[in-house]
């Protein structure tokens, strides 16, 4: 038996640790958005170090900035959901940069 892959996309938004939006992380904005449109699940990942466009290096190392590293917030969604996510990401005005790929995707074990 063959597994069951689905054509889809990978989302990825890119922004802060401090960042907020509506009186919440944009973490856990964007995960809680996500979970009201049935969206079936998405995972936060800080770095240890990055850079973002206003060229401001954020690392661990430098403790003044280190509750500020990046992170990536990551969904992978059929095309259908990206864009109803994107679309109420872009209508809340949410200030983040995000990516997309199109990926093929698939469950192992017991679902």
């Amino acid at each position: 038996m063959g597994d069951t892959l689905t054509e889809g996309v990978q989302l990825s938004f890119y922004a802060h640790l401090r960042a907020r939006h509506d009186g919440m992380l944009l973490s856990e904005w964007l995960l809680e958005t996500a979970r009201r449109q049935g969206i079936g699940g998405g995972s936060v990942f800080r770095a240890t170090a990055g850079f973002g466009r206003h060229g401001v290096l954020h690392e661990e190392a430098f403790f003044e900035l280190a509750d500020n590293l990046p992170l990536k917030v990551e969904f992978l969604l059929r095309p259908d959901q990206a864009e109803a996510l994107l679309a109420r990401v872009r209508d809340a005005g949410v200030d983040v940069v995000y990516a997309t790929s199109t990926i093929r995707f698939g469950v192992l074990g017991a679902q």
